[in-house]
């Protein structure tokens, strides 16, 4: 197209919406415009030369062209389809679309955000490449991407009386502190030693090593609950694909 001004951002697919008879509205996450809506045109056809980039949770090369409010795909190069997710893990697949839901829902359009682009792709290796348990990846997943947007909660002592080891630890989702049970105020979720250790090391760990720590089922247990009820109590929603991936586990 003569005269038309190109981009080229590497981006994940967040969500697609069928329209038309063979088009397709992207929500891309990239790494140098945010979050953007692409209209790809054509690229529900068998022949389309950018098909495979267009799903959902793909990784691509995208060479873009704007106009007015939107952006259009011109031509895309698949970087990592995530092919552990789609080989029959359903749990995985399911988990992943959640964590494309969730970032989409906390990240602002039209403004770079590398640190959340990072985030979701480490979170798609983890489950893809390094085959690493659903179960464990979620909370670990979520508080970090709290952590990253504003909402990171103060685990480092009680909030009320400054134990740096709180006894019988309780993490307040609703304000978002760490405190000992006998210190009341009623409610929270509560963890254990490993629980704790393991929220520590999520919050304030070196984020390239987010996924390297492994609970017991029980710690475990309850570092999700903490987690996802801490995701309720902040963002004040829910998300179809979470409800979808717990149907799993019903």
């Amino acid at each position: 197209m003569a005269g038309t001004p190109y981009l080229v951002d590497r981006g994940v697919v967040l969500r697609e919406t069928e329209t038309k008879e063979t088009d397709k509205i992207l929500t891309l996450l990239t790494w140098e415009q945010g979050k953007i809506g692409v209209i790809a045109r054509g690229a529900r056809r068998k022949n389309c030369k950018f098909a495979a980039a267009a799903q959902p949770l793909a990784y691509a090369e995208w060479t873009l062209y704007q106009r007015k409010d939107w952006h259009y795909a011109s031509d895309a190069s698949t970087l990592d389809l995530f092919d552990g997710l789609r080989g029959g893990d359903l749990a995985a697949l399911a988990l992943g679309c959640y964590m494309a839901e969730l970032t989409e829902a906390v990240c602002p359009e039209n403004v770079p955000a590398p640190e959340l682009v990072r985030h979701l792709l480490n979170g798609l290796y983890a489950l893809s490449a390094l085959h690493k348990p659903p179960a464990l990846v979620k909370p670990a997943f979520e508080l970090r991407l709290l952590c990253l947007t504003g909402y990171e909660p103060l685990a480092d002592a009680c909030a009320l009386c400054g134990r740096a080891d709180p006894v019988d630890p309780v993490l307040d989702p609703v304000q978002g502190v760490l405190r000992c049970r006998k210190c009341g105020g009623g409610g929270g979720r509560p963890l254990c030693r490993d629980s704790l250790a393991a929220l520590r090391h999520i919050v304030y760990g070196d984020p390239r090593r987010l996924y390297s720590f492994r609970l017991g089922e029980e710690p475990l247990r309850r570092l999700a609950a903490a987690a996802e009820a801490f995701l309720y109590a902040q963002l004040e929603r829910g998300f179809s694909t979470l409800d979808f991936y717990k149907k799993l586990y019903s």
